[in-house]
């Protein structure tokens, strides 16, 4: 099994390739280089891996929620390497990869996870998950919706009385000024597609796949274009 992961709803455009016992990644934080870079990340995890796109099982690409244009080049990327190669296509929540980062790295597991993407100003992207042990670690599995939510003193109180929730993603930086129950803990971590294998494999072994025709990004919330005030 070679699954070949895409990540691209923030700032970070990053690239894996995952087969049991084998993660090879690249990434690039430049702004706005989704488009530009996303195809020679590509290459490169392929060639260093001596594999081409039609030696992967399948490819998993993030779903949203996150950034409109991030997403739509992730998604279309994915769709085409589908199409050429005649191979399955999977989807995983940018915030379960998230909460999935978080828990590869620590050996003790808060009472929850909640991931955040920024959304601008107070407004986050944010879903709350638990870790479930199995024969592969820690598996970040959902507990509530996919929500965009306007960050109070109060946001997600009754989960910080039930004991230590840590608030990981792009998002969660600018929360720790607002949220300020001692159970918080803020991580200001990047997403990548690392965070994708195990979501990945989990709906490869029980062939979860995407419809590659009509398959579309998980926006959330509406595009909305924005008027340059500036002078032409």
């Amino acid at each position: 099994m070679n699954l070949l992961l895409i990540e691209t709803s923030t700032n970070v455009c990053s690239v894996a390739l995952y087969s049991p016992g084998r993660l090879v990644s690249r990434e690039t934080d430049a702004p706005k280089a989704h488009a530009s870079r996303l195809a020679v990340l590509i290459d490169e995890v392929l060639k260093e891996c001596g594999l081409t796109v039609g030696d992967c099982s399948a490819v998993a690409v993030s779903k949203g929620p996150g950034s409109y244009t991030g997403l739509r080049v992730g998604v279309s990327t994915a769709k085409g390497l589908c199409f050429g190669a005649s191979l399955p296509l999977i989807s995983v929540c940018s915030l379960q990869l998230l909460a999935q980062l978080y828990a590869d790295t620590v050996s003790e597991m808060p009472y929850r996870i909640v991931s955040m993407i920024d959304a601008r100003r107070m407004e986050v992207y944010t879903a709350a998950f638990r870790v479930e042990q199995d024969h592969a670690g820690g598996f970040a599995r959902p507990v509530d919706e996919v929500r965009a939510e306007i960050i109070t003193p109060d946001s997600f109180a009754g989960l910080l009385e039930q004991g230590p929730v840590a608030f990981v993603g792009n998002g969660a930086e600018k929360c720790s000024s607002v949220i300020t129950h001692p159970n918080a803990r803020f991580i200001n971590s990047s997403s990548h597609a690392c965070g994708m294998a195990k979501a990945a494999q989990k709906a490869w072994d029980d062939k979860k796949f995407e419809d590659v025709a009509y398959f579309t990004p998980f926006y959330l919330k509406e595009f909305r274009a924005v008027i340059s005030q500036k002078g032409v």
